[in-house]
């Protein structure tokens, strides 16, 4: 499927198919939709950015049919979770790539709070720094009004995500982050494989594993003088 389709798809689907809603977990079923996928896209809300402090609030998923599901911890006494759970399997799943937008966060929370090593993984920041050497502008945003010439809206970032029911305004934000991802990442992996970039962009993804873990146990700037 091209990043035109996708992203033409995304756009008609959008105005049907709303996304699954889950406490905890994802259902059996959906974890076998996913499964099916070659990728889908990842994105988290925290309560903040200090991992250890800000727990984890939403998980949102999405593929290239634009099936979405947001996953709820509203109860901070059951987390970190140790069991395995679906979403744990798919995000250990080898034959599923998971997509993200600033992976080093959304990797370390996701370890932190659901015990799970996510891979393999693709990072559109990572891939954008790579790539887009002509900018200093690698946000989310920003790769969606170059790649996409969609502006986003993000006045529900920095909302309270931990409160027991998200307004409708939060829930759209968190299923069109995923959303969106899906045709940029279309689009930035086709820059990267342009400009000869596969392989050293696979070595970035590799390391960022070794990344969180320094992030978890405190180091910083190791690589410094």
């Amino acid at each position: 499927m091209t990043v035109a389709q996708v992203k033409e798809q995304t756009k008609e689907q959008s105005k049907d198919k709303k996304a699954k809603i889950f406490d905890d977990d994802i259902s059996d079923e959906v974890l076998q939709q996913y499964l099916s996928k070659s990728f889908v896209t990842v994105d988290t809300e925290t309560r903040g950015l200090n991992v250890r402090r800000d727990r984890l609030c939403v998980v949102q998923i999405c593929d290239d049919d634009n099936n979405t599901s947001l996953v709820r911890y509203r109860d901070a006494k059951r987390l970190p979770i140790t069991r395995d759970t679906n979403l744990k399997k798919l995000l250990e799943a080898p034959q599923v790539l998971k997509v993200f937008h600033y992976a080093r966060f959304d990797l370390t929370i996701l370890r932190y709070y659901l015990n799970a090593r996510t891979a393999p993984v693709f990072c559109t920041k990572v891939a954008s720094k790579l790539v887009r050497t002509y900018s200093d502008r690698h946000s989310l945003k920003d790769l969606s009004r170059e790649l996409l010439g969609t502006e986003m809206d993000k006045s529900d970032q920095t909302s309270d995500w931990a409160k027991a029911d998200l307004t409708d305004s939060q829930l759209e934000y968190a299923a069109n982050d995923v959303k969106l991802l899906v045709p940029i990442y279309l689009k930035i992996k086709e820059m990267i494989e342009r400009e000869g970039l596969t392989d050293l962009a696979q070595r970035c993804f590799g390391f960022l594993e070794t990344v969180c873990e320094l992030d978890l146990k405190g180091y910083s700037n190791i690589f410094d003088h």
